[in-house]
């Protein structure tokens, strides 16, 4: 998948100002660092402005935060596919819980990202949508219950019955999407939960981007995703 092995740290830096502009870039070369170091993948997602300038400038897999299901043409303010690719990026999510789409949204946006050869990561927020979603055969689906994003609260530990029936209903339906486990990974026992659940890797933002040492925290996740 475009240089993206599992298990998986990805990285979406959101609209942070401690990910934005030059403080994206550096903390692209942190995550970098540490993927050298322990050979763990990380992938990244900053915002579109940055995008290319950070897909310049490290060897990691890159992914858009969001692409709308359009193709070339009069579609002002809309994030084209071709557009996102064309800057580097190898994947996108889609479907994040803070820009979320109707079904049929979701089935367009991975149909044009296939087209493209873009890997893609749709964002569910309970077992039965993530189901949904993956019957529409993305590359990756990631569970995030909404309540949960920004808390400091891991899924893995304050609700792993999400998770393990995410995993089961997602089974049923597809058995080759890869599942990713977000919302509320703060530290490397969520991410070593997270995969002894059954995960494949974690969707992490705020843990990471406005960690006071990014590259130790992520440094951390390594190692877990290593012992496990």
């Amino acid at each position: 998948m475009s240089g993206v092995k599992t298990p998986i740290i990805l990285v979406n830096f959101k609209t942070y100002i401690e990910a934005t502009g030059d403080r994206a870039l550096k903390l692209a070369e942190a995550a970098s660092k540490v993927s050298l170091e322990t050979g763990v993948c990380i992938g990244l997602a900053p915002q579109i402005a940055d995008l290319r300038m950070v897909a310049q400038s490290v060897d990691l897999p890159v992914f858009a935060q969001h692409i709308d299901p359009i193709k070339p043409g009069s579609h002002t303010g809309h994030i084209l596919p071709e557009s996102v690719k064309s800057a580097g990026a190898v994947g996108t999510l889609i479907n994040h819980s803070e820009r979320r789409l109707k079904l049929a949204d979701i089935d367009a946006a991975i149909a044009r990202a296939r087209e493209l050869g873009l890997v893609t990561v749709v964002c569910a927020n309970n077992a039965s949508v993530s189901a949904a979603s993956a019957s529409l055969n993305p590359n990756m689906i990631a569970v995030e219950p909404p309540e949960l994003i920004g808390t400091g609260i891991p899924v893995s530990k304050a609700k792993p019955e999400v998770v393990t029936n995410t995993i089961e209903n997602v089974r049923r339906v597809n058995s080759e999407v890869t599942i990713l486990c977000g919302a509320g990974i703060t530290n490397g026992d969520d991410v070593s939960a997270a995969i002894k659940l059954g995960t494949e890797g974690v969707l992490v933002a705020s843990g990471i981007v406005k960690a006071k040492d990014p590259y130790k925290v992520l440094s951390e996740f390594a190692d877990a995703i290593l012992r496990v």
